[in-house]
């Protein structure tokens, strides 16, 4: 029997070292790395434990919302309990906990963290194009390529249920969103470095590789992305005062104001914006120079975010333009909170010193082929945010109530995005020669996939049936809930 060895290699060495190898001497490379872990050992499932015994849930999610506000969990435990998908969209650090103690390939890249099917979707580039690509970096960090395809495909596996697709229609669209990771890998690389930088997901390319029910759907998607614009939304969330300043109109729960205060003593507004302004090229600096701020609200967004700080931040300019601003806090990634991925090198230094928003711009500029040019970073207190605009033309497809078809072409496209994130490692052509062209790897990352999603509904059912008391917080126990690769 073959005993699966822990990778030793710290993440950052493990991107930089042999970063200029040839396709042909990188595949050698990974092909090498079966040693260590089988393909086959990534198919190995065993019901997760801490010292012997079975992880506690419970204990785990009431760990997580110790650190978030408190008048905020039960809204975020009532949307993860909306039903089994939602849940599993909101245990990406169990997860991570979970795959933590797991065998992996040791080829590790820039990851997103929580690539599920939902954290894929459209915005608008610089250009006012829409593109479709990766769209959520709170948890990303450099680890190993199989954590980010797994969180793909056991969510297309969890959805797929929920949609009540069969068994066979889940593993046909489990296996093509593989098989598009691994060719668009291998296109990828075709390509140099500065060629896979510059190329991003073409809506009317990816149009034509679609059913006609698929491209229906896509252009209806794209009908609501395009008008979801901040311009929408400012009209939407706020109102005109007799002095002429905007400020927001409160909806409690989901938005409502907040004081500057709280950021820390002593945060007023200009310096949040201040601060802000000073991780931004100095292009945007030019543009955020002619705006000043005049209203924050507090604003509930998605369903494993809920209880974290997130807010709205309103710019108004001399002649009553408006700029609208989303400022969300960024912990600790839970790759390396739970999973053990510990930053190392020029991204431990820029976390130590501008806090944990800069892991999460930097990871995504570095996995999205165009991001959002307003994205920044802040510190205030014992917290660390990043910053962003508010519906840039942002949208995705809606699942429920999805054909089968369209859902088949919609995950494929996502693990061919995922592919095209990846290919910026300098490891991506290890991954290639680790998969090779058998289907060893994905078809026990399937069987992994399916085991997975059917422990996510046990911990489903274990938290729903707990007292709603257990959940609402807990001092934080990593002997018992936290772990290390």
């Amino acid at each position: 029997m073959h005993t699966w060895r822990m990778p030793m290699q710290s993440p950052d060495d493990a991107l930089r070292n042999d970063a200029s190898l040839s396709r042909t001497d990188a595949t050698a490379l990974g092909r090498s790395k079966r040693a260590d872990t089988p393909r086959s050992a990534l198919g190995h499932f065993a019901p997760p434990q801490t010292g012997g015994e079975p992880r506690d849930v419970v204990a785990h999610l009431a760990e997580q919302n110790a650190t978030r506000e408190p008048d905020l969990v039960p809204l975020r435990m009532e949307r993860m309990l909306a039903n089994p998908f939602a849940f599993y969209r909101g245990t990406a650090g169990l997860m991570a906990l979970d795959l933590g103690r797991a065998p992996h390939s040791g080829i590790l890249v820039a990851a997103c963290g929580d690539a599920h099917i939902s954290n894929f979707g459209f915005f608008a580039s610089p250009e006012r194009k829409v593109v479709f690509d990766l769209n959520d970096f709170d948890e990303a960090a450099i680890a190993p390529w199989d954590w980010d395809v797994k969180r793909l495909v056991a969510s297309i596996v969890v959805g797929g249920i929920q949609a009540e697709y069969s068994e066979r229609e889940i593993r046909r669209a489990a296996r093509h969103t593989l098989r598009a990771y691994r060719s668009g890998l291998s296109t990828m690389l075709e390509r140099t470095p500065l060629e896979r930088y510059y190329m991003h997901g073409n809506v009317e390319f990816a149009r034509k590789s679609l059913s006609a029910e698929a491209q229906a759907v896509l252009q209806d998607t794209l009908k609501h992305a395009t008008k979801r614009t901040a311009k929408r939304a400012i009209k939407r969330t706020t109102e005109l005062g007799d002095d002429g300043v905007l400020r927001f109109v409160e909806q409690p729960p989901t938005m409502t104001h907040v004081e500057p205060g709280s950021f820390g003593p002593g945060a007023s507004r200009a310096e949040l914006f201040a601060q802000y302004r000073e991780t931004v090229p100095l292009d945007i600096d030019t543009v955020l120079a002619q705006y000043k701020p005049t209203d924050l609200a507090r604003r509930v967004v998605g369903v494993g975010s809920v209880g974290t700080q997130c807010f709205l931040q309103l710019l108004q300019g001399a002649d009553g333009a408006a700029l609208l601003l989303q400022v969300k806090e960024a912990g600790e990634s839970v790759l390396a909170r739970y999973g053990g991925m510990v930053p190392r090198d020029r991204l431990d230094q820029g976390i130590a010193l501008h806090g944990e928003g800069f892991r999460v711009v930097n990871l995504q500029r570095i996995s999205q082929a165009v991001s959002d040019p307003f994205l920044g970073h802040l510190q205030r207190g014992d917290r660390d945010f990043y910053v962003r605009q508010f519906h840039d033309m942002k949208g995705s497809v809606e699942l429920e109530g999805l054909g089968y078809r369209p859902y088949l072409d919609y995950v494929r496209a996502c693990g061919g995005m995922l592919a095209r994130s990846h290919a910026q490692s300098p490891t991506a052509g290890q991954i290639l020669g680790y998969l090779g062209t058998s289907n060893i790897g994905i078809d026990a990352i399937i069987d992994w996939s399916f085991a997975y999603a059917a422990q996510s509904l046990r911990d489903f059912e274990t938290v729903r049936a707990a007292p709603a008391e257990h959940l609402l917080g807990a001092p934080a126990a990593s002997s018992s809930t936290g772990g290390r690769a």
